[in-house]
């Protein structure tokens, strides 16, 4: 998705699935907790639906209206954590793993080697 929208614009947009079938609203975006970025958007599915959360990284801006390359009924099937509040890493690995895509953990940093000596330190 296009990294240079406010995520306030998305809120109230019409989304709609790979298709072109209107999936409902956009509710809430939720923000990536270490960069910031839009990660997730919560979509009303209807006047009495729930909302179900959709990944912004693949879905994109058209034309004004949020389209997510992934068919209504696994977006409706998308599991239900509630709105207003923080998505868990956990969560967000079942949302993840929900939509098929590659979730890769963030590498490790490399061990601390010593790879000699301190100059003109005592130890031999």
């Amino acid at each position: 998705m296009q990294t240079d929208i406010d995520p306030r614009n998305l809120i109230g947009r019409k989304a709609f699935d790979r298709n072109g079938h209107k999936i409902g609203t956009v509710d809430e975006v939720y923000l990536d907790d270490a960069t910031g970025t839009p990660e997730w958007a919560a979509i009303r599915t209807g006047l009495f639906g729930r909302d179900a959360f959709v990944p912004l990284e693949p879905s994109e801006l058209v034309e004004g209206s949020l389209r997510i390359p992934f068919d209504r009924a696994l977006v409706k099937d998308a599991p239900d954590f509630g709105v207003g509040r923080h998505l868990s890493p956990e969560q967000e690995l079942q949302l993840y793993h929900h939509y098929g895509l590659d979730v890769t953990p963030p590498q490790p940093p490399p061990p601390d080697r010593d790879f000699g000596h301190l100059a003109g330190s005592d130890e031999s």
